[in-house]
């Protein structure tokens, strides 16, 4: 299944493009497992931009209905990556609204939590915006009040290179994290004023820490995130892991910060990420391996999953190399692809038997819903509506049980 991928194939343009995702192997699981992701709240991240990951719209409707299919409730999907203005973010907002219009009944963009149960009641795909920049901006804060009203959910504010807000990991990993500016913290200011979750993937660690110190000290309470992020702690030891690892890679520390401000911590089941050291198809345990990994470390409270699904692995390097300086990372990602690192671990296709895995483990179903979508919702809650997460927890039994009646009562009809 997996193609050995040679620079020279940067070459080939989008004719010959492979569909990682689509690549992605089906693995057996239970009726049991199938059902409990059926019944579940299921957030996961589709990071794949117009472009730079799917160029198609039969292949966000073909990936979307499998998802619904399985069980997957919703996603976070990036709008912007990397060195985007706010005019590319429209045109990408647009093609994904676009597809989506062709299938309007399949899809609802989501304002607040309990948009998230509806689309799950009524077997819906939830979408939930992201940007991994704040390049968006155009270096106008008054953005951010039109990013709130456009949906945009959670925001990154370094992507690789160094940016107006800071540095990005990749920056980091070659020794020029610049740390949080003063612009960098009016950003902040405003995601705040406005609702939008920082999310710190992505971001160099100095940037990061700085990032979460501003956080804490003027704004205690108020949770940030790591939405898609490897566990640099599990890989340190693996055969064959690079001495120094993955640049999107966190340390212990920072997950930990996350999690004492409330917010949660996803592992992307992204291969190349992992060094290339897992070449074939992510196996359900090795996905299990991260999610248990990042529990025993911050706690079955804060942490969710994200596939990190990228498509096209051909558009990925065609991305990277156009965009050299910014993926300045010694060839990191085009070996890691060269050893058979191509794909990911789809959830529509793996979440079954990593639950199956988990429940071997000792997990309740009660830690696989936080999991797979309440530690999420509880975050969201929180900085989407101000709502204590004491009060969200309270309010959320006789929520789940309304949803679960709606959701009998629909598919009923």
């Amino acid at each position: 299944m997996k193609r050995m991928i040679a620079l020279g194939a940067v070459l080939l343009g989008l004719a010959t493009a492979g569909q990682a995702s689509e690549e992605s192997k089906t693995w057996e699981a239970s009726d049991k497992a199938k059902q409990f992701v059926q019944d579940t709240i299921v957030l996961g991240m589709l990071a794949s931009p117009y472009g730079t990951g799917w160029t198609e719209y039969s292949q966000l409707h073909d990936y979307f209905q499998r998802a619904r299919d399985n069980g997957i409730t919703g996603h976070e999907m990036t709008l912007a990556a990397a060195d985007m203005s706010f005019e590319t973010l429209l045109e990408q907002h647009y093609h994904f609204r676009a597809a989506m219009a062709e299938q309007p009944q399949n899809f609802l963009v989501v304002n607040q939590t309990r948009d998230i149960e509806a689309a799950h009641a009524q077997g819906k795909t939830a979408v939930i915006w992201n940007s991994q920049t704040a390049t968006i901006l155009n270096g106008d804060l008054k953005k951010v009040a039109l990013l709130k009203d456009m949906g945009i959910k959670s925001m990154i504010l370094a992507y690789n290179d160094i940016f107006r807000t800071g540095s990005g990991q990749l920056a980091a990993y070659n020794g020029n994290d610049i740390g949080l500016t003063p612009w960098g913290r009016s950003v902040i200011d405003e995601m705040v004023r406005f609702g939008i979750l920082l999310d710190l993937s992505h971001t160099g660690s100095k940037t990061a820490n700085d990032a979460m110190d501003y956080m804490d000290e003027n704004y205690p309470g108020v949770p940030y995130v790591y939405t898609h992020s490897v566990p640099a702690g599990l890989y340190r030891s693996e055969p064959g892991a690079t001495p120094r690892g993955c640049y999107r890679a966190i340390p212990d520390e920072e997950a930990l910060r996350a999690a004492k401000s409330g917010g949660y911590i996803s592992p992307t089941f992204t291969e190349w990420m992992m060094d290339g050291i897992w070449p074939e198809d992510i196996s359900p345990k090795q996905a299990a391996d991260m999610i248990d990994y990042y529990v025993q470390l911050v706690g079955v409270d804060h942490v969710g999953i994200a596939a990190d699904d990228m498509f096209s692995t051909q558009l990925v390097v065609d991305f990277a190399t156009a965009n050299a300086a910014m993926y300045d990372d010694g060839g990191y990602m085009i070996d890691a692809f060269n050893k058979g690192a191509t794909g990911n671990g789809e959830l529509a296709k793996i979440l079954a038997a990593i639950t199956d895995d988990l429940w071997a483990r000792g997990y309740s179903d009660e830690d696989l819903a936080k999991i797979y979508g309440g530690n999420k919702m509880r975050v969201y809650a929180q900085v989407w509506e101000g709502k204590p997460p004491e009060q969200f927890l309270q309010e959320y039994p006789e929520r789940l049980r309304l949803r679960q009646e709606f959701r009998d009562q629909f598919h009923s009809r």
